[in-house]
């Protein structure tokens, strides 16, 4: 297997079970796709631009996403101050909650991931994904 597909799947498995787990505590709203605001570091105080660059989606389709959330009460969009036009992705507290329950889904896939593969060895693929996350591999 390549490295694409063997880092690709976990992430895709992942997101799908936030999202379960999401829907089942009470924000059966969200969707996958959603995935690309909620992601971390989270889009608070940023610009919808920036999250579109992080997504590597265009800024079209990432204000599509925007709208969506901000229609269901987990956003919204202000104008920045004393930057002129640019604008501001804020969460509300309904937002706030959501970001706080993916945490708490992902510390269980932690812990899970480290049941299975062993402490020391996912103490280990952590360290090396951060080395790749802080090099210029990942950019």
């Amino acid at each position: 297997m390549l490295i694409g597909a063997l880092l690709r799947m976990p992430a895709q498995a992942i997101q799908r079970r936030i999202i379960a787990e999401l829907n089942a505590g009470g924000f059966d709203d969200l969707r996958v796709p959603h995935m690309a605001v909620l992601q971390f570091p989270g889009p608070d105080g940023v610009r919808p631009g920036v999250l579109a660059e992080r997504a590597g989606m265009s800024k079209q389709a990432m204000n599509q996403l925007l709208k969506s959330l901000e229609a269901l009460g987990y956003l919204t969009r202000a104008d920045a101050p004393d930057e002129g036009r640019a604008r501001l992705v804020r969460l509300t507290r309904r937002g706030r909650a959501v970001y706080a329950k993916m945490v708490d889904i992902l510390q269980g896939v932690e812990r899970e991931w480290s049941t299975e593969l062993g402490a020391k060895r996912f103490t280990e693929l952590k360290e090396l994904l951060c080395r790749v996350w802080e090099s210029p591999l990942a950019r």
